[in-house]
């Protein structure tokens, strides 16, 4: 199991690779919506938005998604939703984990509307 520090440096990795990604991928990534990705093995989750190219990580929360599911109603529920556990994320930045396959075996999960959806299979 990863540690929450190895899996806030994936995100940071993950926001590099994005800026440093083909024109394309980049557009993909130049949404501006707000993004969380729960950890479940650590019962983690890191919040931010993804904007300008990257991911920008303001909070990591204990506990999952904060949204009006839950008795956290103050704060609102993400846009782009990812659920996973810490090596799944650490192995799908570092490239040995396809999200298409992972995705397809629910090794993770990603709630989003239809709409970001097609803007975000071109990151996929």
């Amino acid at each position: 199991m990863a540690t929450t520090q190895e899996c806030r440096a994936a995100l940071d990795r993950l926001s590099e690779q994005l800026a440093a990604a083909p024109p394309e991928v980049r557009s993909a990534a130049a949404l501006d919506r707000s993004v969380s990705c729960h950890l479940k093995d650590l019962d983690v989750t890191f919040a931010g938005r993804l904007r300008s190219g990257g991911i920008e990580v303001t909070d990591t929360l204990a506990g999952p998604h904060p949204g009006p599911d839950r008795s956290d109603t103050h704060r609102q529920k993400a846009a782009i939703r990812l659920t996973m556990t810490s090596d799944d994320l650490v192995a799908l930045v570092a490239g040995e984990l396809n999200f298409a396959h992972a995705w397809a075996t629910r090794r993770l999960t990603l709630d989003a509307s239809f709409r970001d959806l097609l803007t975000l299979r071109k990151l996929l």
